[in-house]
């Protein structure tokens, strides 16, 4: 049986420390490791983590007498990971049951695919748990890697939900893990890494939990352009120290930067419509940045426009306008 490796980094989540693990330990694949890193937590994980690992000897633990961060510390699991697959799981997240067997069963019949991943359910920690699909039968999608490549440039985003991803370890072995200069887009980067020397599998399930919390990672963005250019850095990061190879990468690089200049775009709109005027000029010009044609476009002369009017008679018209945009909104697509 094929062996999963599954890191639990953990800093200042004791609190939640044991619904993970054992969400982990209760997997009908059974053959598993966990992991637990204690980045230094000020709070009672330690107490906790020495409980889970004399319940079970499948847990493992080691804590860092100073914070080294996340990525020190993912990359700390992946070097000690060495069974056939892994997996990353932030100690505020869980497994539904299943997770691993649907993962592992696909990885096995399939040896060229890198990674498998798959949908997560968002929760909250003052709610009761929702369902979530499980059990035997659901659909799954094995994507050629140029094809993956594409589909996350086209988007300018993720398309991955990290707590779901278990990733073949030799491979991981040969590319390495988490880049320490990408603190908030690590992750993508990763996935295009991967993908770029595998095809993937994305699994139609409830493959994890995703905990909401005011503490939560992706929350700790101040602002959407610093959003975007942490997305921005990491592809620019995936192609400038990859894109040597695969013929494709001038064009894919292209399609990243037009996806995220017409991010920043729209983000403009939406802050000149909330009133923010300077942040909208600062969006402006992250958007031709990356993508120099915008000018050229009917949306920019149409936003030209709402900022000629000004904040003010824009909040007075924008009713009338809504109004008459509606129907062509909601109208049915006709093709040819």
């Amino acid at each position: 049986m094929s062996r999963v490796d599954v890191i639990v980094p953990c800093y200042k989540y004791g609190i939640y420390l044991r619904q993970c693990v054992e969400s982990v330990l209760s997997q009908s694949h059974g053959d598993v490791r966990v992991l637990i890193i204690d980045d230094a937590s000020p709070d009672n994980t330690e107490e906790v983590t020495w409980e889970l690992v004399a319940e079970d000897r499948r847990v493992g633990y080691r804590r860092h007498e100073s914070n080294r961060g996340h990525i020190a510390t993912y990359n700390e699991g992946l070097d000690w990971a060495d069974g056939d697959y892994v997996l990353l799981l932030s100690a505020d997240d869980l497994l539904p049951p299943g997770a691993l067997e649907r993962a592992v069963t696909l990885l096995d019949d399939h040896p060229r695919v890198g990674f498998a991943h798959g949908c997560q359910v968002h929760f909250y920690t003052d709610r009761p748990l929702p369902s979530a699909r499980s059990g035997d039968e659901f659909a799954w999608q094995i994507t050629a890697s140029l094809e993956f490549l594409e589909r996350c440039c086209e988007s300018g985003a993720n398309p991955v939900a990290t707590p779901t991803v278990v990733v073949r370890t030799s491979l991981l072995r040969r590319i390495g893990g988490y880049h320490a200069d990408l603190p908030h887009t690590a992750d993508l980067e990763l996935w295009l890494r991967l993908a770029a020397h595998s095809s993937v599998c994305w699994l139609d399930a409830d493959q994890a939990y995703k905990r909401i919390h005011a503490n939560n990672m992706q929350f700790q963005y101040a602002t959407a352009d610093l959003e975007i250019r942490q997305r921005q850095a990491a592809f620019e990061s995936f192609f400038s120290r990859h894109g040597d190879d695969f013929a494709e990468s001038d064009r894919l690089r292209g399609l990243a930067r037009r996806s995220l200049g017409g991010a920043a775009f729209w983000a403009a709109s939406a802050a000149f419509d909330d009133g923010d005027p300077g942040r909208c000029n600062l969006l402006l010009e992250l958007a031709v940045t990356l993508d120099p044609d915008l000018p050229s476009r009917p949306s920019w002369t149409r936003l030209a426009l709402k900022l000629g009017m000004g904040p003010h008679a824009w909040r007075l018209v924008r009713p009338l306008a809504d109004l008459l945009r509606a129907p062509f909104r909601s109208a049915p697509m006709i093709s040819a």
